[in-house]
C-alpha cells in the first residue's frame, strides 16, 4: 500500500453490521468485562420514576457515569440517593442501545466516608424534626412498674444478658425478647417490624392481629452495644424512627454508648446512655421500694395516732364545757309539768265560758210555743173584724208562715248547737292530749311529797319522808328509806322481811 493510495476500495471487504448488531456486541463486551464493579462518586440529577426505578448519575471532577437502580433493589437498600451525596455504588456495567450510552445497574449503595454520613444524618434529622417526630409533646410517660417489658435487640451478645441480669437484680419482671439484626442492610427493617409487632399484640395475652398469644408489653426497650457511625446507622433510618414515634407503647432507646446519639433517641420517649441504664430506668429497686413503703407506713401510723390523740383531747375539752344533762332535762321536765297543768286549767275554763255563752244565747232565742200563741191571739183579734172567708184565708196563711218560721228556727238552733258541741269536743281532745296523764300511761310516775308538791330531784328526798306515787291507773303511798352515795337509794335487805322503798 502506498502512502497516497485511496482506501475507499478496502471497505468493500469488511462486513457491514447493523446498528442493533453493533450495539448488542458492545453490550456483551461491556457486561462480560465489567460484570461487577464498585464506583465511588457524587450523586447528580437524582429522580424517582413513577414506576419506582431510581435514575441518577455518578460524577467526579473529570467524568460522569449514568446509573439506574431498579424498583425491587431500591426497596431493599437502606440509603435513598440525593444530589451532592458521595456514595459507593456496587453493580454491573451495561449499555443502553436506544441512546448509545453505557450505565451502571446498581445492586447496592453505601455512603462514602463519615463526613457524608454526618451530612445525611443532619439532613434527615431536619426533615423528620420538621414533621414533628421529635416534639416533646408526643413523649409518653414511662410506667413506674411495668408488668411486661419487650426488648428489641440481638439475641446473642452482652446487651441482652446485661438487661436480663439487671432487671432480675432490681425487680424481676416478665421479659419478651424480639430478636433482630442490629447492624447491616436488613437491620432497620427488622427493628421497625419488631416495634410495630409489639404494638399490635393484645393486652392480657389474647391473640392479636399477628396471631400471637404473647401479652402486650407495657414498655419497649430498643438496645444495641457501641460501635461506629456506620455500625449504628440502622437506628438512623427513617423506617425505624417513624416506628418509634408511632408506637403506642412507651419506648426507651439504648443505642451505643453515652456519647452515641442516633435519631431513634430523639423519637423515643426516653433515652438511656447504655443498655444497662435502660434496665435501671425500666424498673425500680424492689428492696428500696419495700423499705420506702415500710417507712411511709410507719409515718402514716404515727401521724394517725397523733391525730386521734389530738381529736380525743379536743373532744374531752369540749365535753367538760357542756352542762350536766340531768339538770337540763330536769328543768325542762318541770316546765313541761307546769305547762300541762296550766293547759288543763285553761281548757276547762274556756269550755265553761263557752257553755255559759251558749246558755245565754239559748235564753235569748224566742220560744216557739209562746210565738205561736201570740200569733194565734193576733189572728183571733184580726178575725173578729173580717168576713169568714177572708178570715179563713188569712188564718191559713198565718199558720203556714208560722210553721215555716218554726221549722227554720228549729234547724238554726240544731246547727248552732252542733257547731258549739264540735268545738267543745275539739277542745277536750286537745286538753286530753296535753295532759300529763298521757305521760303516766307510758310508764312514768309522778312523785309528790306530803304537801302534794311534785318532787323533781333526788336531793329533795329525806329518809322517812312520806311520798305519794301517782300512776296512770291510781296512786300508791311510799316512804323514803335512805339514799346511797351519789343520790341512789340502796336496795332493800331481802332477809329483813320488809318491803323496800321504790326510791
Amino acid at each position: 500500500m502506498n502512502e497516497g493510495h485511496d482506501n475507499s476500495d478496502m471497505g468493500g471487504n469488511v462486513p457491514a453490521f447493523s446498528v442493533a448488531e453493533l450495539s448488542n456486541a458492545l453490550k456483551r463486551s461491556v457486561e462480560d468485562n465489567f460484570g461487577y464493579v464498585r464506583v465511588r462518586g457524587e450523586v447528580s440529577g437524582f429522580k424517582r420514576a413513577a414506576s419506582g426505578h431510581l435514575y441518577f448519575a455518578l460524577k467526579d471532577d473529570k467524568a460522569l457515569l449514568d446509573a439506574v437502580c431498579w424498583r425491587g433493589v431500591a426497596a431493599k437498600i437502606g440509603i435513598v440517593p440525593e444530589d451532592g451525596l458521595e456514595i459507593i455504588a456496587s453493580g454491573k456495567l451495561t449499555t443502553y442501545p436506544a441512546r448509545s450510552r453505557y450505565q451502571l445497574v446498581v445492586q447496592n449503595l453505601e455512603v462514602a466516608g463519615e463526613g457524608a454520613l454526618l451530612k445525611l444524618l443532619e439532613d434527615r434529622k431536619k426533615k423528620l424534626s420538621a414533621e414533628g417526630l421529635f416534639d416533646e409533646a408526643h413523649r409518653r410517660a414511662i410506667p413506674y412498674l411495668p408488668e411486661t417489658i419487650g426488648v428489641v435487640t440481638s439475641p446473642t451478645g452482652s446487651v441482652i444478658r446485661d438487661i436480663v441480669h439487671r432487671i432480675a437484680e432490681r425487680f424481676p419482671r416478665r421479659l419478651l425478647v424480639w430478636p433482630v439484626l442490629v447492624q447491616g442492610d436488613k437491620a432497620a427493617e427488622q427493628v421497625a417490624h419488631a416495634i410495630r409487632g409489639f404494638n399490635v399484640l393484645e393486652p392480657g395475652g389474647k391473640p392479636g392481629r399477628t396471631g400471637n398469644s404473647a401479652p402486650r408489653p407495657d414498655l419497649i426497650i430498643v438496645a444495641r452495644g457501641g460501635g461506629s457511625l456506620e455500625d449504628l446507622w440502622a437506628f438512623n433510618e427513617e423506617i425505624v424512627v417513624r416506628a418509634a414515634a408511632e408506637s403506642d407503647i412507651p419506648l426507651i432507646s439504648a443505642i451505643g454508648h453515652e456519647t452515641d446519639v442516633t435519631l431513634i433517641d430523639l423519637a423515643a420517649d426516653l433515652r438511656a446512655p447504655t443498655p444497662t441504664a435502660a434496665a435501671e430506668m425500666a424498673v425500680p429497686v424492689r428492696v428500696e421500694l419495700i423499705e420506702g413503703l415500710l417507712g411511709q407506713e410507719r409515718r402514716l401510723m404515727s401521724a394517725t395516732r397523733r391525730l386521734l390523740q389530738d381529736r380525743r383531747t379536743h373532744l374531752e375539752g369540749l365535753g367538760r364545757g357542756l352542762p350536766d344533762a340531768t339538770s337540763v332535762l330536769g328543768a325542762a321536765s318541770q316546765r313541761l309539768d307546769d305547762w300541762g297543768e296550766r293547759l288543763a286549767n285553761g281548757a276547762r275554763t274556756y269550755l265553761r265560758t263557752r257553755i255559759d255563752h251558749l246558755e245565754k244565747l239559748g235564753y235569748q232565742l224566742p220560744r216557739p210555743r209562746e210565738t205561736l200563741a201570740e200569733k194565734r191571739r193576733e189572728l183571733d183579734r184580726a178575725a173578729a173584724g173580717l168576713q169568714p172567708r177572708v178570715l179563713e184565708l188569712q188564718i191559713k196563711q198565718q199558720i203556714q208562715q208560722i210553721g215555716d218560721a218554726g221549722e227554720r228556727l228549729a234547724r238554726a238552733m240544731q246547727q248552732r248547737l252542733a257547731v258549739e258541741e264540735e268545738k267543745k269536743e275539739n277542745l277536750w281532745r286537745l286538753l286530753n292530749g296535753f295532759s300529763y296523764e298521757r305521760v303516766l300511761e307510758r310508764g312514768f310516775v309522778l312523785v309528790r311529797d306530803g304537801k302534794a308538791r311534785p318532787v323533781t330531784s333526788a336531793d329533795a328526798l329525806k329518809p322517812g319522808m312520806d311520798l305519794t306515787l301517782k300512776f296512770y291507773d291510781g296512786e300508791a303511798a311510799a316512804v323514803v328509806a335512805g339514799k346511797k352515795a351519789g343520790g341512789k337509794t340502796p336496795a332493800p335487805d331481802k332477809g329483813s322481811g320488809e318491803q323496800g322503798s321504790l326510791l
